[in-house]
């Protein structure tokens, strides 16, 4: 399975950790396939 920055578990990630009220960091983020790659590129680029 591969997540791309389309896939819906991607999108709550990216939300929950960018989310400032939310307790989730980038650490938090399952190491499930390439969902954290995936999330830490979509977050690194919205910074």
């Amino acid at each position: 399975m591969i997540f791309t920055q389309d896939s819906g578990i991607v999108k709550v990630w990216v939300s929950l950790v960018l989310n400032p009220d939310s307790p989730y960091e980038l650490e938090d983020v399952p190491a499930l396939f390439n969902l954290r790659e995936v999330v830490t590129e979509v977050v690194n680029s919205m910074k």
